[in-house]
């Protein structure tokens, strides 16, 4: 059985429930002590794992809707990519805030370019900035063929975000090694699409 397309936005609308709540709950701790003695790491982290469980999830909607056979699910992948963005955007604000504070922003770009695993993560940034910025129906015919191309760079992001974040964790845990196999996984289901271009 096929989901409809009024079922598809009922989805939608969880799915925005879902990118809402994180924030909810970061604010719940933050008020109630639900944060470790270093808050400020676990506010960065925190958001950092948010954006790459959405940029997971975007990855996702093809594969699943291909072998479930669910097409309308892909209406959802733009969805899940804004808040993928929007988290993203969230943690690199919350860096920049939070770890060298709002005296120290010129330092910003310093940071970002000596140390090279924040130079992943704006990378990555940078390619979510470009796919959401380029997200709409109008800038989709406005660049033609050159669209896909430049939203085919949200792989190379899907590579760079968990290897930042294995870099950026001071002891090796099992999390981070979990996304970037995930990020495999993901990636590795499109093995025909790289396939053909290698060839």
């Amino acid at each position: 059985m096929r989901l409809t397309a009024k079922q598809i936005t009922g989805l939608k609308v969880v799915l925005h429930f879902a990118g809402l709540l994180p924030l909810l709950w970061l604010i719940w701790a933050l008020n109630h002590g639900g944060l470790s003695a270093d808050p400020a790491k676990d506010i960065q982290h925190f958001t950092g794992r948010t954006a790459l469980k959405f940029l997971l999830a975007s990855l996702l909607v093809t594969p699943l809707a291909r072998y479930a056979r669910q097409p309308l699910l892909i209406r959802t992948r733009r969805l899940l990519g804004l808040w993928c963005f929007a988290w993203a955007t969230l943690h690199l604000a919350c860096y920049a805030l939070l770890e060298l504070g709002i005296n120290h922003l010129a330092l910003l770009g310093r940071e970002l370019l000596t140390r090279p695993y924040l130079t992943l993560g704006i990378l990555s940034w940078l390619i979510l900035l470009a796919l959401a910025l380029t997200s709409t129906r109008y800038a989709q015919q406005k660049l033609g063929r050159r669209w896909q191309r430049l939203h085919n760079f949200v792989y190379l992001a899907a590579i760079l975000a968990p290897v930042h974040y294995l870099w950026s964790v001071k002891i090796l845990s099992p999390q981070p090694l979990l996304y970037a196999a995930l990020a495999i996984a993901l990636l590795a289901c499109r093995y025909r699409t790289f396939r053909q271009w290698w060839r």
